[in-house]
């Protein structure tokens, strides 16, 4: 019998811990497990307990202070380890501060060895109710609140909370957040994903079933978003699906970059250039930061650009204007743009020959 595991997910420490203790006391017979890296020490801590205390304290020291080595070198061995125990009913997995899930996901997913002990019965993430909008929106980095992952991590709060968001089954907001942003965390989750207010309101013994579905959260969070979104209703958020079968004019893009990257809002999606056509390219913005990357091939899909853009508030103006100034012209003929060298390479690596 495979072990439920409730993995919990967050860039605050508060709202985590909250979190944690109220599943604790909500499923009886489970075990938590917190990790904690310390980046300065290159070191990772584990707490074990359960309802009747602290069961283990534990330090690791890392070859590189890092959330893949920190899953490789004790997360998922402990809960392997746990559920062999066989004493507990659910593990609650409370990650590092600032890792994300869908590498454990991933793992358990193909991990045939793995998958006969463990399961994700569902992912949690936790976030203070208080300054909802700023860790979604802000341009914040993670180094600057001392919750990075690693001496190098410049990743952004925003950037980091948003796809936690998006990966999350159930996303609770510690505290009391404002209506534009439990609105917002709807308008970002995916559909079907629950959020709510307070831990109070969590059904912890739902967690433990099969919420969690693999499948279904990589095609919401994949590179190529092929599904219509649901309908917004909420007077507080402003959501804009942009798209074009044409890709992006690479001068252009590498030009005025800012036009769609800078602001107080998430972005993502994907996107071709005419000097890479096999490529799905990511789009991964929040906050006015951006990450672009190199994704997946097409296959047999055709090449299209579509960014999904989401904020508080009024649209900023000109944003649809933008998307469409940066995309080749109409007429454009694309078998022209063969070449060995587009710019991008700094991000998207070599054009293939």
């Amino acid at each position: 019998m495979r072990t439920p595991v409730v993995l919990l997910t967050g860039t605050d420490r508060d709202a985590l811990a909250t979190t944690m203790v109220g599943l604790l006391f909500d499923l009886p017979g489970a075990v938590a497990v917190r990790h904690h890296i310390d980046v300065d020490a290159g070191v990772l801590r584990r707490v074990v307990s359960d309802m009747s205390g602290v069961l283990e304290q534990h330090e690791v020291h890392l070859e590189h202070a890092c959330v893949s080595c920190a899953l490789r070198e004790d997360v998922l061995p402990t809960l392997e380890r746990l559920a062999t125990d066989g004493r507990w009913s659910t593990i609650v997995a409370h990650l590092p501060v600032g890792a994300e899930a869908d590498q454990v996901c991933h793992v358990l997913a193909l991990d045939s060895r793995l998958a006969r002990r463990l399961r994700v019965a569902s992912v949690v993430a936790a976030l203070p109710g208080t300054g909802v909008e700023q860790d979604l929106l802000g341009d914040d980095l993670l180094a600057e609140r001392g919750t990075h992952c690693g001496p190098d991590d410049r990743r952004g709060v925003a950037e980091v909370t948003c796809a936690m968001i998006e990966h999350a089954d159930v996303t609770v907001a510690v505290g009391e957040p404002s209506d534009a942003g439990l609105d917002l965390l709807a308008a970002l989750a995916r559909p079907g994903a629950r959020v709510v207010a307070g831990t109070e309101h969590v059904d912890a013994a739902a967690l433990t079933g099969h919420v969690h579905d693999y499948g279904r959260t990589a095609a919401w969070t994949g590179t190529v978003l092929d599904c219509e979104l649901p309908s917004l209703r909420s007077p507080h958020v402003w959501r804009l699906d942009l798209r074009s079968d044409r890709p992006f004019d690479p001068a252009r893009l590498l030009d005025d970059l800012e036009t769609l990257a800078s602001g107080p809002f998430r972005s993502r999606g994907c996107f071709w250039l005419p000097t890479r056509p096999e490529r799905a390219l990511v789009w991964d913005g929040a906050g006015g930061q951006l990450s672009i990357g190199d994704g997946e091939s097409w296959g047999p899909r055709a090449p299209r650009t579509r960014l999904v853009l989401t904020g508080t508030g009024d649209v900023p103006d000109g944003l649809e204007d933008a998307f469409h100034g940066l995309l080749v012209a109409p007429d454009a003929v694309l078998d022209d743009w063969s070449t060995t060298h587009d710019g991008f390479e700094p991000w998207l690596g070599s054009i293939s020959a």
